[in-house]
C-alpha cells in the first residue's frame, strides 16, 4: 500500500514543558483542532484522564467521519507519539507525533502523521500530502494563538444553501502563493482603492476577493481582491479586472475572527459541500468582508464565503 509522510512546524513562544501540557491533555484539543471547525457539533469523547499513556479522544460525526486517537509515549517537552485509527469513512491506522525542540526563547514544534493509504485509494497519494499539511498548518496556527494568548478568534458558522448577487465587482487580479496571500491581498485592495479613485468611481463600496483558480498541490492562488460596483458604474479603468455573478445559489459560511484563519471556514465550506454532495459552478468562489478591518477588533471581523453552485 503507497505509504506517506505529513509534517508541518511552528514556533511558538512558550516553553517546550507549556506546549507539551497543551498538546498532551486532550482536553484541550476541542479548541484548536482542524477538522471540527467543520461540525462543531460532532460528538466527542476523552477518558477521564486526558494527557497519560493510554488516555483517547475519540469523535464521531456526520461531517468529520469516526475515530479516535491514543497516546503511546509521552516525554515532557520533548515527544507526544500516538497512534489514530479512523473508522469512517474508511478504516486506517496511522501514526502520530509531536516533537518539541527549544528554539530562541520559544518552542519549535513539529507535528507528523506516518501511513499507508488503503489500495484503493492509491490515487489519492499525491493529494494527501497537501491535504492533510493544510490541516495541519492551521490547527498549528490556532495552537500557537491559544498557547500564546488564551484564546483562538475564530469562530465558523455554516449558513447554508441561500440565494445570492447579481454581483459586479472590480480589482486587481494576482497569482500568489497561499503563504504569501495576506500581503498580497494588502497590495491588490491598495491599488485597486487608487485606481478607482483616480477615474472618480466610488471606493467605498463592499470588499471581496474572488478565487478564479486554487491549486492545492503548488498551493498557489488566482484570485481578484476589489470593490463591488454600483449599477451606475458604466465604465471600468481598463487597469483594473472585472468580475460580474448573476443571482445564484451558494453555500453559505460565516467566519468570526482574523482573516489569518479564513482556511477554517473554507475547510468548513469543501467539507460541507462534499458531505452533502453539493455541485458547484466554475464561476468562481468568493469571500465578502462584512465590516471595515480598519474600524474593527480583530475578534469581530465578519467574513462570508460563497461556493455558487450549478
Amino acid at each position: 500500500m503507497p505509504r506517506f509522510h505529513v509534517q508541518r512546524s511552528i514556533q511558538i513562544n512558550a516553553s517546550p514543558e507549556e506546549v507539551f501540557n497543551t498538546v498532551a491533555d486532550f482536553g484541550t484539543w476541542t479548541k484548536w483542532s482542524p477538522w471540527l471547525c467543520s461540525e462543531p457539533d460532532a460528538k466527542v469523547t476523552v477518558t477521564e484522564d486526558a494527557s497519560s499513556v493510554g488516555s483517547i479522544y475519540a469523535w464521531k460525526g456526520d461531517v468529520v467521519g469516526q475515530g479516535e486517537i491514543e497516546h503511546r509515549q509521552l516525554e515532557p517537552g520533548r515527544l507526544i507519539d500516538e497512534e489514530i485509527r479512523f473508522v469512517k469513512p474508511f478504516k486506517s491506522k496511522s501514526d502520530v507525533a509531536f516533537e518539541m525542540e527549544p528554539a530562541g526563547e520559544g518552542t519549535k514544534l513539529t507535528w507528523h502523521m506516518r501511513g499507508s493509504l488503503p489500495w484503493f485509494m492509491f490515487w489519492m497519494k499525491s493529494m494527501m500530502e497537501p491535504l492533510i499539511g493544510m490541516d495541519y498548518e492551521r490547527g498549528l496556527m490556532m495552537l500557537k494563538e491559544l498557547i500564546e494568548t488564551g484564546q483562538i478568534l475564530s469562530t465558523t458558522k455554516i449558513l447554508g444553501v441561500e440565494s445570492v448577487g447579481p454581483l459586479r465587482m472590480a480589482g486587481v487580479r494576482r497569482t500568489c502563493a497561499l503563504r504569501d496571500i495576506g500581503p498580497s491581498m494588502d497590495a491588490s485592495f491598495a491599488e485597486a482603492r487608487q485606481r478607482l479613485a483616480q477615474h472618480g468611481l466610488p471606493t467605498d463600496g463592499t470588499m471581496l476577493t474572488v478565487y478564479h483558480t486554487c491549486n492545492l498541490k503548488t498551493q498557489m492562488f488566482d484570485y481578484t481582491s476589489g470593490f463591488a460596483l454600483p449599477d451606475s458604474a458604466n465604465s471600468v479603468p481598463t487597469e483594473l479586472s472585472t468580475w460580474s455573478i448573476p443571482q445564484t445559489r451558494a453555500l453559505s459560511v460565516e467566519h468570526l475572527g482574523t482573516y489569518k484563519h479564513l482556511g477554517n471556514a473554507w475547510s468548513a465550506a469543501n467539507q460541507f459541500a462534499r458531505y452533502k454532495k453539493l455541485k458547484q459552478s466554475k464561476v468562481g468562489t468568493f469571500e465578502i468582508y462584512m465590516n471595515d478591518p480598519k474600524e474593527t477588533e480583530s475578534a469581530d471581523l465578519r467574513t462570508e464565503i460563497f461556493l455558487p453552485l450549478k
